[in-house]
């Protein structure tokens, strides 16, 4: 494994470059103030009038329409949402970008999938961050960093990878440290991760839990704190010290019942729902779903989060939560 760190970069391949963040989302807010406290020349790219544009005025950064700071910048970071990147690419980025220009993007499934093709005298990279805009932001704030993706996709002026690494280093990627990767990689196991584990595979764990228990006859309160509310303790232990040192951390009885009991439910059937995931990103066949599916305005999505949303656990967790004022959201 190849770590970069700050000591490895130039942050001179960025000096007299004007790089424009396109959005002021979660992660445009952290990449362009990152940035500018770094001492570089940032522009945001944000519609006139909108709440985004008027955030980014409040922290002091110069803002214009996503057309004119593509033509005032070196360096384009598109930090959009993904089923928007392409209809912003085609009509406010790609008429105005020049050969040898940079153009950047945090997660790599347009480039990937195809849905932008960036003509060849221009540069391509990714940074991706691997954590929220605002832990990128708060990490950057506190002396620290966030750990980053790097990859190249173009680089006719033979420099893409030091000047992305620049930017990475800009953005506190460099404090923590920053990893090579391809397009390819980065966009496949990102989704696979969101899809089968991070939220659609533990969001069904969860919901399948409190249902055993509250069909068996046991209290909606109590399925709630075993099925839900305590996965943030364990989910912590891991984020801290891995799965050994999780283990470490509880009881013996709960080490014993996880090495024992965790694959009956996480067996063979799943794995191979796992892999079928996989097979369905790799092949694109989910990509072309989701963009049908925006293309549609999304009905498929918004019915099935109405019902998800109107789950018991939901139900019952906004009641308990209202007796924790100490849990406080980070968004």
């Amino acid at each position: 494994m190849n770590v970069l760190m700050d000591k490895d970069a130039d942050p001179g391949v960025l000096r007299d470059k004007r790089i424009a963040v396109i959005g002021f989302g979660s992660q445009g807010h952290a990449h362009a103030q990152n940035l500018r406290d770094s001492g570089h020349d940032v522009i945001v790219g944000e519609l006139a009038g909108s709440d985004a544009r008027a955030r980014a005025e409040q922290a002091g950064l110069k803002t214009c329409d996503t057309s004119s700071a593509v033509r005032q910048a070196d360096v384009v970071m598109v930090l959009v949402p993904d089923e928007i990147q392409a209809g912003i690419y085609d009509a406010q980025i790609g008429p105005h970008l020049t050969d040898g220009a940079y153009l950047g993007f945090a997660h790599g499934f347009s480039i990937h999938f195809k849905r932008i093709v960036v003509p060849k005298p221009v540069n391509v990279f990714m940074v991706a961050p691997k954590g929220p805009g605002h832990l990128v932001r708060r990490q950057y704030e506190a002396g620290g960093g966030v750990p980053c993706l790097l990859a190249v996709h173009q680089d006719p002026s033979g420099n893409t990878r030091e000047l992305g690494l620049a930017y990475a280093c800009g953005i506190g990627g460099g404090r923590a440290g920053v990893l090579d990767t391809t397009f390819r990689e980065e966009t496949e196991t990102d989704l696979f991760g969101e899809q089968a584990v991070l939220c659609g595979g533990l969001t069904e764990l969860i919901r399948a839990g409190f249902e055993t228990l509250t069909d068996a006859g046991y209290a909606p309160e109590m399925a709630y704190f075993e099925c839900v509310h305590e996965v943030k303790l364990i989910v912590d232990l891991i984020y801290e010290r891995g799965i050994t040192g999780m283990r470490e951390s509880i009881s013996n009885t709960a080490e014993y019942g996880d090495i024992t009991r965790g694959k009956r439910v996480i067996g063979e059937s799943s794995r191979a729902a796992m892999r079928q995931l996989l097979a369905d990103i790799q092949s694109g066949a989910f990509a072309a779903e989701w963009v049908a599916e925006c293309k549609a305005g999304k009905p498929k999505m918004k019915e099935l989060a109405e019902q998800q949303a109107d789950h018991p656990a939901e139900r019952i967790g906004r009641q308990l939560r209202a007796l924790m004022p100490f849990i406080q959201s980070t968004r």
